[in-house]
């Protein structure tokens, strides 16, 4: 072998390159394009972007705030992208109970929000109407999930989506 001559080296490190990393890679991937295809109810995506943008919704919620509404409705979802989480949360959604739950927790985080707006409005009343804009977008987005549950039409999954 010659001096510092790493081919063998590198050619070794390559080769476990391909043998351990590139099938993780390749089935997580797989696994992410099965979730992909997985039905989900139309509104989901549309409920995601309203939910986790401040800009909609006056409030953002992290990953660990959906995993706490996901916890109290006796729902196990994996922290991964809030947007996925918000998918896995509503993914199996077929009764107007399960997504009432949902929105009741939805609605306890707005309201608590609603108080730490108030508050810092009173403690700094030059930020008194960011505040009040932010609070507009939160019931203006409990008024749109009030909406989403008079809207929402029971199936179950034994129905054919064709005969109803």
């Amino acid at each position: 072998m010659i001096k510092n001559d790493f081919s063998d080296l590198k050619a070794e490190f390559d080769q476990f390159i391909r043998d351990k990393c590139d099938t993780d890679t390749c089935e997580s991937d797989q696994k992410d394009a099965e979730e992909a295809q997985e039905y989900v109810p139309g509104f989901v995506d549309e409920l995601g972007d309203k939910l986790l943008a401040p800009y909609h919704s006056g409030v953002y919620f992290s990953r660990m705030d959906i995993k706490r509404v996901a916890e109290a409705i006796d729902e196990s979802i994996p922290i991964k992208e809030r947007k996925k989480m918000i998918k896995a949360l509503f993914r199996h959604t077929t009764q107007k109970g399960y997504l009432q739950r949902a929105f009741d927790e939805f609605n306890r985080h707005f309201g608590g929000r609603i108080l730490i707006y108030t508050e810092l409005s009173e403690a700094f009343p030059a930020s008194k109407p960011i505040f009040d804009a932010n609070i507009a977008k939160i019931k203006k987005t409990q008024r749109m999930l009030d909406q989403i549950i008079l809207d929402f039409e029971e199936i179950e999954p034994t129905d054919e989506p064709m005969m109803i």
